[in-house]
């Protein structure tokens, strides 16, 4: 994709489908979010109009809402190079120096990571911060246990469940594991598949957001983030599970605007 193609069609939006509803000034910081694996761009929708100053801009992947039709990536690389032109594009519509930082959570706290490592090889602008959370370390990503990838339906559904934040009406509706399955599975090849390349640390702040009960991320793993930022690292942890920062969005909203604000 080129900045052209980007900004003359409706590729735009497809990426980020809520870029006209932030109630922010053209001007203000813009959050990019990266979603779980299967989520969506509405799972960050209603933090929209909640971080005073800040655009924030869901990313929407292929495989999933307005985008279900196309189909989802399964490697880390052309999902972060087609991530990096939507990103640089979005930022060239905008004033000149337009500041940005990047949310991921799980695996688009990985995402993230690896977009601005590209944008970084790119020489693009470096972004006011990155944060993360719901997974560990990138150098310590490695997955334990079986594949998601190689699971049985109903293994999927019950890795689903017990990790919690999709609605038990969803895993029981076989017409809509139909439509959701395909991009949960794809998106954890995609984590399944990363592999970690030694990089010098980015020049961006990075703050990790750990939770106490997750499943998937061994706390004692999450301080590796630190390796990977030259400059200010923070860990803000939360009580609860893998979507803690979901549930107690308050708390989120207040650690992102106070990391921002300096």
């Amino acid at each position: 994709m080129t900045v052209n193609d980007l900004t003359s069609s409706d590729v735009m939006a497809k990426w980020l489908p809520f870029r006209g509803q932030t109630g922010a000034d053209p001007s203000a910081l813009a959050l990019y979010c990266l979603p779980h694996a299967g989520g969506a761009a509405s799972a960050f929708r209603v933090w929209q109009r909640k971080l005073p100053g800040v655009a924030v801009l869901p990313v929407q992947p292929p495989g999933r809402d307005n985008r279900l039709r196309e189909a989802p990536y399964e490697h880390m690389e052309p999902l972060v190079a087609d991530l990096a032109d939507v990103v640089l594009a979005d930022l060239a519509l905008g004033p000149e120096g337009r500041r940005y930082a990047i949310y991921g959570h799980s695996l688009g706290a990985l995402v993230g990571f690896e977009l601005l490592r590209e944008i970084r090889r790119r020489g693009g602008p470096e972004a006011a911060h990155l944060f993360v959370s719901g997974s560990v370390a990138p150098h310590l990503s490695l997955e334990a246990g079986p594949f998601v990838r190689d699971m049985t339906r109903p293994e999927v559904v019950d890795m689903l469940r017990k990790l919690g934040g999709t609605p038990e009406w969803l895993l029981a509706d076989p017409g809509v594991l139909d439509m959701i399955l395909p991009a949960v599975q794809a998106d954890f090849t995609v984590k399944e598949t990363y592999e970690y390349q030694e990089e010098p640390p980015l020049d961006v702040p990075i703050t990790a957001m750990p939770a106490a009960q997750d499943p998937r991320v061994d706390r004692s793993l999450v301080d590796g983030w630190e390796e990977h930022t030259s400059r200010r690292f923070a860990l803000h942890p939360f009580a609860g599970g893998h979507f803690a920062v979901f549930e107690q969005a308050a708390l989120t909203h207040k650690y992102i605007t106070e990391a921002l604000r300096r």
